[in-house]
Order: structure tokens, then C-alpha cells, then sequence
């Protein structure tokens, strides 16, 4: 079983360059994964109301095969694994008109409302009999390698406009950090952003102040994100690759 869901790139969703912004891939990306839990009657208010729970997104990654320019229309294909214990994948193909452009893999997890614990999901019966059969993917999602030597970029107070209806910074603001902290403006001239993967490691909020690390090892780009009293609150790792030759 899938979902299928479309959106059109606008003004607010692109780079200086003209290209998809990260933070607003991972928006759509995170919109279809709502939309789907919607179709399947998984949403945040019916989650609260059967099982006092609600989601919370752990880790995402993608991979781009060329950029997504504004005006262009990005379908998503989107289907779950299943899953057992505490955690549940999400992936996703994207396609502009009928060429494959990329694909996304998510984890999951179900938080209690008033004490956080985690769930297990073979308490959700309504995910019997719906994941993705044969479309599932079988990339994991594990703890991301930090480099050494990774150095101070910048100290960043998190406001108001980074938060959501959780009241915590929202999982896209996350990839606007990283592309802040790598000053991609003058980092990603002439590419794109073939790929990016988050790992939430701890809730942040306005009024915060998170220490940035950037780092470079085998062609990536690190960044770590930690509190005054040094604990970490999420790693991200993004790749960027030439744009491709016009024709």
C-alpha cells in the first residue's frame, strides 16, 4: 500500500540559486508522511485520542539525482515498512512528471503525550496489513560518524519563527542550520545538494542557544549541534555534487 502526493515548488521554497531549498524538501516530505498517516487514520489527533501518543520524526535522509527547480511540480510516492518495536521506517520515491528524481527513507517513533516514552507498534493495529509489500527499501538509518577535528562555526539562538505546533524547533528548521552553518551561499555555487541526512537527537526550543560544529571527511560535510552544557541535540551529514551539464 501507498500514498501518493504532489506539490508545486513556489518562491518560499527556493535557494538563492533557484533550487528546492533542504528545509523545504524536508517539509514536503514530512507533509506526505501526514497526509499518509491521515489516509490510514494514523494522524496526530487520532493518535492522542486512541493511544495518548503522537509522532515524532528520529532521522531523515535523501538523495537527489539532480535538483528541484520553482515551478516544478515533485510527486512523492510514500509507503511504511511495518514494524514492531519502538520505531517504524517511512520511505519515499519523488518523480517530476514521469523521471525519477530521488528518493527518502524516515524512522519514526510513537511518544506518549505526558511522559514521552516511547511505544512499541505492534500496539497500533492499524498498521496491520498496510506497509509497502515489495516497494520497501533496505537502506537503515543508523547513528551518524562525526569526523575529527570538527571545528566551531557559529552559536545560533533558536526563536520563535524555528518552532512548530509542538512548540519545539520544527524537523525542517534543522537542515536550514546546517546549510547556514556551511554558508552554502557561497558553498553550493555552481552544485546542489545531492543529499542530507538529520538525526533528531533531543528536542530544541525558542529561546535555546545550540553550539554548531562543522566538520569534512570523504566528500561530506558534518554538522553538530549541542547545548551550553555540551549535550547533543542532533548531527547532520550533507553531500553536494556538480550541476549537471545543460544538453
Amino acid at each position: 500500500m501507498f500514498f501518493t502526493y504532489q506539490y508545486t515548488i513556489d518562491t518560499r521554497d527556493t535557494d538563492p540559486f533557484g533550487q528546492c531549498r533542504p528545509s523545504a524538501l524536508l517539509g514536503i516530505l514530512q507533509e506526505a508522511a501526514t497526509e499518509a498517516a491521515v489516509a490510514l487514520k494514523l494522524s496526530r489527533e487520532e493518535m492522542l485520542e486512541r493511544y495518548n501518543c503522537f509522532w515524532m520524526l528520529a532521522r531523515i535522509w535523501y538523495r537527489l539525482e539532480r535538483p528541484i527547480y520553482w515551478n516544478e511540480t515533485v510527486t512523492i510516492k510514500t509507503w511504511h515498512r511495518g514494524g514492531k518495536a519502538a520505531s517504524v521506517y517511512r520511505d519515499f520515491d519523488l518523480y517530476v512528471g514521469d523521471d525519477w528524481v530521488g528518493e527518502a527513507v524516515s524512522t519514526w517513533v510513537l511518544a506518549d503525550q505526558d511522559t514521552h516514552k516511547l511505544m512499541r507498534l505492534s500496539e497500533v493495529k492499524e498498521f496491520e496489513d498496510t506497509t509497502g509489500g515489495d516497494l520497501c527499501k533496505d537502506r537503515r538509518l543508523g547513528k551518524l560518524r562525526l569526523p575529527e577535528g570538527m571545528a566551531l562555526a557559529e552559536e545560533r539562538t533558536l526563536h520563535y519563527s524555528d518552532a512548530d505546533i509542538n512548540r519545539h524547533v520544527n524537523n525542517s528548521h534543522y537542515a536550514d542550520v546546517i546549510c547556514d552553518a556551511l554558508h552554502l551561499e557561497r558553498l553550493g555555487e555552481g552544485k546542489f545538494v545531492s543529499s542530507l541526512q538529520v538525526s533528531y537527537l533531543a528536542e530544541c526550543f525558542p529561546g535555546e542557544t545550540l553550539r554548531i560544529d562543522t566538520g569534512e571527511a570523504e566528500g561530506l560535510w558534518y554538522v553538530h549541534g549541542s547545548d551550553r552544557e555540551g549535550m547533543s541535540r542532533f548531527d547532520g551529514t550533507l553531500g553536494l555534487t556538480a550541476l549537471p551539464e545543460e544538453n
